[in-house]
């Protein structure tokens, strides 16, 4: 079985495709607000969704961390805008005061299974 690996560098994939299963990194963006990184990131992740033959639609799991618990509702906002209610992956959401970077405080990663 092959192993697909999308926009690497020698540190990491933002997607590994394997077995018909897509894993996305943890994907963060800029932004003034929550709500701005969240949609940004939901952005980032349906376009490497999209480029692995995948959709948000297929979402098996998700994991979220935020930099504090204050802002579960905010982002919840924006990710229940763009989640399929229906069909919900597996989520976590966890608090982690230091993401990579301090201006990010929020990051998203997803697994996903391929269309068929």
């Amino acid at each position: 079985m092959s192993i697909e690996r999308a926009q690497s560098s020698r540190r990491a994939s933002q997607s590994v495709t394997h077995a018909g299963v897509v894993y996305t990194a943890g994907q963060v963006a800029e932004g003034d607000t929550v709500t701005e990184q969240t949609q940004a990131i939901l952005a980032k992740i349906d376009d490497l969704l999209i480029a692995a033959g995948s959709s948000r639609k297929h979402l098996l799991r998700a994991t979220i961390w935020l930099c504090s618990m204050d802002d579960f509702a905010e982002m919840n906002v924006v990710w229940d805008d763009w989640i399929d209610g229906q069909e919900p992956p597996a989520r976590a959401c966890v608090e982690s005061p230091n993401l990579a970077q301090q201006k990010f405080r929020v990051e998203i990663q997803v697994t996903a299974a391929q269309i068929e």
